[in-house]
């Protein structure tokens, strides 16, 4: 084993990975599966049957005390107090020129207990970060607790089918008593095959699907429940390739691509997740000016126009000028064709417009096009 492979952390899933033959690679120092029958197999998995995902590796802040909806509420630019205990929605961690430290996902566990998920690249950030805006009367406790919990994503339109004889609910639901109560954003407490679990009908494809928070020791044996309840339903393990396609796809930001320190929600086609008359939040003076004076770029989808494919980094050219870049490319297995995203100036950015993108001195064209490529069946 070399120093490199030494210092990477691993899931409770490792060696069922291994085994499976999924191939292993760094990710955010993590040793996760990247593919394990292939990326294009694994990706049309999901989207015509279902997919099951290890994400252990992402972080969890508990945010509790009587102050945890106020303190929350400071530090995201979305409504903390819309949500009731059940639902979830996605919001960020912003710095005060408004660029993002993280995007994350709030989940409102109880009146005074808020659970916060984060990207496994930023967790240790994101921890110091909130943490370090805690005062003294704010009557807030935050810890990571992402040692607390093994996540899996069963995602596709089976995913219900496959997960539903063995979930158990217990406590309200928003909606209904049972599994297919749980509407989109919204998660109960409850078990899968005895275990206690958290379930939201959440995830990151696109697709239908949920999001399993278990106790890490019980990760293995429900990781080989799960494909087992759902072999005859065409049920495959899926890595991280998948998920990067099916996200690019289903137009989700990832950070550290069309997000990140240099971005702003108005700019990055997310300004729905603000809510300026919430009250104050970390960044929003900075967003109203931005708002007042006007972006000069936004991020938008592209089509390439014939062979070839773009990647992240890829500059998008008028001329002789480079006037963007390309955030995230691929070749799209649902649609058989190369797309991406990327940043333009904003007299680029209508849909249906003609960009160029230099792919190592060839000129790709391209047609612009908003966001999501792909949108499930209802």
């Amino acid at each position: 084993m070399t120093d490199t492979q030494s210092t990477l952390r691993r899931t409770p899933l490792f060696d069922r990975h291994v085994a499976a033959g999924g191939k292993m690679v760094d990710f955010a120092g993590w040793e996760m599966p990247v593919q394990y029958a292939g990326v294009i197999d694994e990706h049309r998995a999901v989207r015509e049957r279902a997919g099951l995902f290890d994400v252990s590796h992402m972080g969890e802040l508990r945010v509790t005390g009587p102050g945890a909806e106020a303190f929350l509420q400071r530090l995201t630019p979305n409504d903390v107090t819309k949500l009731t205990p059940g639902r979830a929605h996605y919001s960020a961690f912003l710095t005060e020129q408004a660029t993002y430290v993280d995007d994350l996902l709030v989940y409102r566990m109880g009146p005074e207990e808020l659970l916060v998920v984060v990207n496994a690249s930023n967790a240790e950030k994101d921890f110091r970060w909130a943490a370090g805006r805690v005062r003294g009367a704010d009557g807030v406790e935050v810890e990571d607790v992402s040692d607390r919990y093994a996540l899996l994503a069963l995602q596709g339109p089976l995913a219900i089918d496959i997960l539903r004889p063995l979930a158990r609910i217990g406590g309200a639901v928003q909606g209904g008593g049972e599994l297919d109560g749980i509407g989109y954003y919204r998660f109960a407490r409850g078990e899968v095959d005895g275990a206690p679990a958290i379930l939201s009908r959440t995830g990151y494809t696109g697709e239908d699907g949920f999001e399993l928070y278990l106790d890490p020791d019980d990760a293995p044996r429900l990781w080989d429940r799960l494909l087992g309840a759902g072999k005859e339903r065409g049920l495959v393990p899926a890595g991280l390739g998948a998920r990067d396609t099916l996200r690019l796809e289903a137009g989700m930001a990832l950070y550290g691509h069309e997000i990140d320190d240099t971005t702003t929600p108005w700019e990055a086609d997310l300004g729905w997740t603000v809510k300026l008359d919430a009250g104050d939040f970390v960044g929003r003076d900075a967003l109203l000016a931005q708002r007042e004076a006007g972006i000069s770029r936004r991020l938008v989808g592209f089509e390439i126009e014939g062979r070839g494919i773009a990647r992240e980094g890829h500059p998008v050219m008028r001329g002789d000028e480079v006037v963007g870049k390309v955030t995230s490319g691929t070749w799209s297995p649902t649609f058989e064709t190369a797309l991406g995203m990327a940043y333009v100036p904003l007299e680029l950015a209508e849909p249906g417009g003609a960009i160029e993108i230099d792919v190592r001195g060839r000129r790709l064209p391209a047609k612009v096009v908003k966001p999501p490529f792909y949108k499930r069946p209802r």
